[in-house]
């Protein structure tokens, strides 16, 4: 046997491949809804967040300071775990879907907070006086005048900052979720082979490139033009 057969074999085995498809499936659309969820979540929180931290509150802007640097700093998976098992003690209990969901959307909200208000902080101050000297109160000011600007800068940013977080659903295997990895682990385990693990990273593949496809468009379409 030449060494490119023992690679296909321990790697590209196809019986063992076909054997664990389904369970690599099931993964991969459990994967699907959970990025979807984190981004939606994460996004609309951030934005959220950063249009009431431009009110100038300053009670309210410490309590939005200290929730976006203290999930900034934390690793999510320190977050996952103190969900996923610190809860229960308080009468929570949330589920391995629930645990990531909400730890990956809580890192994804804070550094979104931030990207959007360094977007908002970017737009001249005359913008804000222009449009005050029309009639436009601060809320209209700020979501017809300022917050259009402000989030075609933060589109780069964000994106990647999105596809970073989202790619941390493989975190979840750690306490038991069934997503891609944790499904092609399971499958590497039973089968003394790690044929699945290369249908994880074939699935991770199929799912994020076209996310940083889609990315990349995003960031030319709605570019400032030179």
């Amino acid at each position: 046997m030449t060494g490119w057969d023992r690679f296909a074999d321990a790697f590209l085995n196809r019986a063992v491949m076909a054997h664990y498809l389904p369970q690599i499936e099931q993964g991969f659309v459990l994967t699907v809804e959970l990025a979807v969820l984190v981004v939606i979540t994460g996004i609309a929180a951030g934005l959220a967040l950063a249009m009431l931290r431009s009110l100038g509150i300053r009670p309210l802007n410490w309590a939005i300071v200290f929730f976006v640097d203290l999930f900034r700093a934390l690793p999510p998976l320190v977050i996952i775990v103190l969900i996923y098992f610190g809860l229960p003690s308080a009468g929570i209990s949330p589920s391995a879907f629930g645990a990531t969901w909400a730890s990956l959307g809580l890192e994804l909200a804070a550094f979104a907070e931030e990207i959007f208000w360094a977007g908002i902080t970017a737009v001249p101050r005359g913008q804000w006086e222009a449009a005050r000297s029309t009639g436009l109160g601060f809320c209209q000011t700020l979501s017809l005048v300022v917050l259009p600007q402000a989030l075609r800068l933060t589109i780069p940013p964000l994106t990647n900052r999105t596809i970073a977080i989202t790619k941390g659903t493989a975190l979840g295997s750690v306490i038991g979720l069934a997503e891609i990895l944790s499904q092609a682990s399971a499958g590497e385990s039973l089968s003394f082979n790690p044929s699945p693990l290369t249908l994880g990273a074939a699935a991770y593949l199929l799912l994020f490139i076209p996310v940083v496809l889609f990315g990349r468009w995003i960031e030319t379409r709605f570019a400032w033009k030179r």
